[in-house]
C-alpha cells in the first residue's frame, strides 16, 4: 500500500511495468517512455534537485501550456525531495505571477514555450527568490531541463544515498504541492495538499473507473488542475498509458492516432462534440436526415438510471449502427470510459453520449478536497444520469440546512497557504469542510449539485436563482455558444448571450446576401435576435417562471481564458464579466 505520490512509481514499476507508460508528441512522432524511464528520469531528477542544493520544503513552480511526459519527471522529484509542487495556470496576469512567486518564496521556475517564459521575464525582476528559470523547451533565456538530469549522472554517487535518506525522512502528512485558486478577495488562494491527501483520494478512486492494465487514454486537460493531475496518478498507478494532446486544437487528430479507451474532460468539451455531431445531421436530407433525428431522439428518452427495456435496446442498436458509430470512431473507436468535472454537466447531453456508447461519468470534487469528493461508477446501480454519484469511499458528505454541502475525510486539504482566517471559514471545529456548493443527498444517496452558493441570488420578488442550473439548459443549444445569467435584486432573469457565429452565418446568409463574416454585423441583424429569441422560448418551457429568461443582450466579443472571461478550469468569472458588461445589462433593467 502506498502512502506518498512518489511511492505510485515504484508500485507501478512492480506491479504493472509497460513500455508506453507516458507519451508525448516530438517532431510529428509520438516519443514514448516505459516504466522503467519514468522511474529513472525521476531519481535522476531528485538527484539533481539536491545537488543544486534544494532542501525539504523549497518550493518549484512549474507553468505549462500544454501537458507532456517531462512534467511528470520533475513532479516525482520534488515528492521524493520533499520539495513543493507550486503548479500555476500560464493564463495568469503578472501580477498574479508576482503574488503566487513571493508568497511562496519559489526558488525555481519552469516554463513550456517562450511566449510564458516573456510574460514572467518582468515579474523576475520583483520576486528575489527565484533564482532561475528553467525551460521543458530549448528557449532563449532559460536553462534546459536536461540540466537538471545531467546534474543528476554526474552526482548519482555523490547524492543517490543522501536521496534515499530524504525519501525516508517524508511523512504522509507532508505538504507536498501548493496550488493556487481564484481568491475572493481579488488575489489567488493557496492550497496546501499533503501526500496523504492525494494519496487516499488517488486509492479511493482508482478502481472505481473501468479502465485496467494495459488500456490508454488521452490527458489534456491542465496537470495545474488537480482534477487532471490526480486522474494521471490514478492511471500511473494502474499501469495505465498515458498519451499527451498536442493541444486542444489536435485532440481530435489524437484520438484517431492512439484509439485510447478513456480520457477526462470537462462539460464544455462533451457539449460541443456533440453540438458538431448535431450541425453535421443539418446536412443529410431524405430518409438519412429521417434516421439522424430519430437517433438523436432517442437519446433524449434514455432512462437516468441506465434501466434499458428491451425495446430501447433494440432501438440504440440500429441507431448505434446507422448514426452514432461513426462519432464513435471519430473518437478513436475504443472508448469505454469518460470521466466529466469541474462544472455541472446537462443531463441531455449526458444522455446522448451513454446512448452514442460512450459511457460518461460524471464526478464532483474541489481543489481543496484532492478533488475527488463522489463519482459515478460501474456497476450501474451505482451510476445516475442528472447526478454526480454516490460518495467515494473514505469521505463522508452531509447536507446543511440551507443546501450547502460539508465534506470531511482524509481528503480535505492541509490549509489556505499562509491563510489561517480563511482556512477556519471554511472548515470548522468538526473537521468538515464548508464547499460553498448547493446541493442534496437523495434517498438512494446520490449527490446531486444545485450551484455554488455565492452564485445563488435572489430576484426582487424574493425568489431565489440558480444561474448554474439555467445555464446548462441551453448547453445544448446549436447557436448559443456561451451565456450567463444575470438578475439580481432585479424583477426579472436576463442573460448576456454569446451566439455561436458560425452557425448562426450559415443559417442567415442565404435571406440576407452576406458575402462576408462579420460578428457585429450578425448581432444587429433582426434574424439573429429572432433566432436567440425562438431558443429561448422554447428552453423557457423547461424552466419555472421566475427562471425563465425575459430580456437578453447578444455579445459580438469572445470570450476566453486569454480575455479574462473564462477561468483556467474553463468556468465563466461571473464578477469579471458582469463589470465588463455593466452597461448592457443596466439596458434591459433600466428599460
Amino acid at each position: 500500500m502506498i502512502s506518498r505520490t512518489f511511492e505510485i512509481l515504484e508500485y507501478s514499476l512492480k506491479n504493472h511495468p509497460r513500455e508506453d507508460i507516458l507519451a508525448g508528441k516530438k517532431n510529428g512522432k509520438w516519443k514514448k517512455y516505459s516504466t522503467k524511464d519514468y522511474y529513472k528520469y525521476s531519481i535522476l531528477a531528485g538527484i539533481g534537485l539536491l545537488a543544486l542544493g534544494l532542501k525539504k520544503g523549497d518550493k518549484i513552480a512549474t507553468i505549462s501550456v500544454n501537458n507532456h511526459p517531462e512534467w511528470n519527471f520533475i513532479d516525482m522529484a520534488m515528492s521524493m525531495t520533499g520539495v513543493i509542487h507550486v503548479p500555476v495556470y500560464p493564463s495568469l496576469s503578472q501580477d498574479d505571477f508576482k503574488f503566487i512567486f513571493n508568497q511562496s518564496q519559489i526558488k525555481y521556475v519552469f516554463v513550456t514555450d517562450e511566449k510564458t517564459y516573456e510574460t514572467i521575464r518582468p515579474v523576475l525582476d520583483h520576486t528575489p527568490f527565484v533564482l532561475s528559470v528553467f525551460g521543458f523547451n530549448q528557449i532563449n533565456g532559460t536553462i534546459y531541463w536536461k540540466k537538471i538530469i545531467n546534474l543528476g549522472k554526474e552526482n548519482k554517487a555523490k547524492y543517490e544515498g543522501e536521496l534515499d535518506k530524504q525519501k525516508k525522512t517524508i511523512k504522509p502528512d507532508d505538504p507536498v504541492t501548493l496550488i493556487y485558486t481564484s481568491g475572493t478577495t481579488g488575489k489567488p488562494k493557496g492550497v496546501l495538499l499533503s501526500h496523504h491527501n492525494l494519496v487516499s483520494n488517488i486509492l479511493a478512486s482508482s478502481d472505481l473507473h473501468p479502465l485496467r492494465y494495459k488500456d490508454k487514454v488521452i490527458s489534456f486537460l491542465p496537470l495545474s488542475h488537480i482534477y487532471e493531475r490526480t486522474s494521471n496518478y490514478q492511471f500511473q498507478y494502474s499501469g495505465i498509458g498515458i498519451y499527451y494532446a498536442e493541444g486542444i486544437t489536435a485532440i481530435i487528430e489524437n484520438l484517431k492516432e492512439i484509439r485510447p479507451e478513456g480520457f477526462t474532460t470537462v462539460p464544455r468539451l462533451l457539449e460541443k462534440i456533440r453540438s458538431s455531431h448535431l450541425n453535421q445531421g443539418q446536412n443529410l436530407k431524405g430518409l438519412k436526415k429521417s434516421i439522424f433525428l430519430l437517433s438523436n431522439k432517442l437519446a433524449l428518452v434514455y432512462p437516468n438510471d441506465h434501466n434499458l427495456t428491451l425495446t430501447f435496446r433494440i432501438k440504440r442498436l440500429i441507431s448505434y449502427v446507422l448514426v452514432f458509430r461513426r462519432l464513435r470512431n471519430a473518437l478513436g473507436g475504443r472508448i469505454k470510459f469518460i470521466g466529466c468535472g469541474g462544472a455541472r454537466l446537462n443531463p441531455e447531453v449526458e444522455k446522448f453520449f451513454w446512448t452514442a456508447g460512450l459511457p460518461v461519468y460524471q464526478g464532483y470534487g474541489l481543489t481543496e478536497t484532492s478533488p475527488l469528493i463522489s463519482l459515478n461508477r460501474l456497476p450501474l446501480s451505482k451510476c445516475k444520469i442528472g447526478t454526480v454519484g454516490p460518495v467515494v469511499p473514505g469521505v463522508k458528505v452531509k447536507i446543511k440546512e440551507d443546501g450547502e454541502i460539508l465534506c470531511k475525510g482524509s481528503n480535505v486539504m492541509i490549509e489556505y497557504f499562509r491563510e489561517p482566517d480563511l482556512t477556519k471559514k471554511v472548515i470548522d471545529e468538526e473537521g468538515w469542510f464548508h464547499t460553498g456548493d448547493i446541493g442534496e443527498l437523495t434517498r438512494d444517496q446520490f449527490l446531486i449539485i444545485r450551484g455554488r452558493k455565492k452564485h445563488l441570488f435572489k430576484t426582487s420578488y424574493g425568489k431565489y436563482i440558480a444561474p448554474q442550473v439555467i445555464e446548462s439548459r441551453f448547453s445544448e443549444s446549436q447557436i448559443i455558444s456561451q451565456l450567463m445569467v444575470v438578475g439580481e435584486s432585479e424583477k426579472f432573469v436576463g442573460a448576456l448571450i454569446l451566439p455561436n457565429f458560425e452557425q448562426l452565418y450559415k443559417l442567415v446568409k442565404s435571406s440576407r446576401g452576406l458575402k462576408t463574416f462579420d460578428k457585429i454585423k450578425l448581432t444587429q441583424l433582426p434574424e439573429t435576435q429572432s433566432l436567440i429569441q425562438s431558443e429561448i422560448n422554447k428552453i423557457n418551457k423547461s424552466l419555472g417562471l421566475n427562471e425563465q429568461i425575459k430580456k437578453f443582450q447578444i455579445i459580438s466579443d469572445d470570450w476566453s481564458v486569454s480575455t479574462g472571461e473564462i477561468s483556467p478550469s474553463l468556468k465563466l468569472r461571473r464578477d469579471f464579466i458582469s463589470r465588463k458588461y455593466q452597461h448592457l445589462i443596466r439596458l434591459f433593467y433600466n428599460d
